[in-house]
């Protein structure tokens, strides 16, 4: 494979709810890109992994709304509780997570290689 041609793959991992479980998973997989990104890499290769936070999907309004008929509140109340734990204080939108996917997977990026990328508002602090 020539200089010119480059691969991007670009894994997304779900976060877990309990911190310590996402921190230490996003340790080894950071590992696992650090590796394959200096194995791969030669071959124009890059490795990046993507860890989202609560993005505003279907499956996160479901997630509130069972949470909220289990402890009978208003979903309302739930999901500000939730987002009040995000230091930029919402959800994220779909379209940003999607925008950072597509720049780790385009020729822009072709000197991103080994990362672990958050998109989570700042909510954990650090991986």
């Amino acid at each position: 494979m020539g200089a010119d041609h480059h691969q991007h793959l670009v894994r997304c991992h779900r976060a877990h709810s309990q911190f310590g479980h996402l921190e230490r998973a996003a340790t080894l997989a950071g590992r696992l890109v650090k590796n394959s990104g200096g194995e791969v890499g030669r071959d124009g290769i890059t490795a990046n992994i993507v860890l989202p936070g609560r993005v505003a999907t279907q499956r996160i309004l479901f997630l509130d709304q069972a949470k909220a008929e289990r402890e009978n509140r208003p979903v309302e109340e739930v999901t500000a509780e939730s987002t009040g734990s995000i230091p930029l204080g919402h959800y994220g939108n779909p379209q940003e997570y999607a925008d950072v996917v597509t720049f780790l997977a385009s020729e822009r990026a072709s000197y991103v290689t080994g990362s672990v990328i958050r998109i989570d508002g700042g909510l954990i602090a650090s991986i």
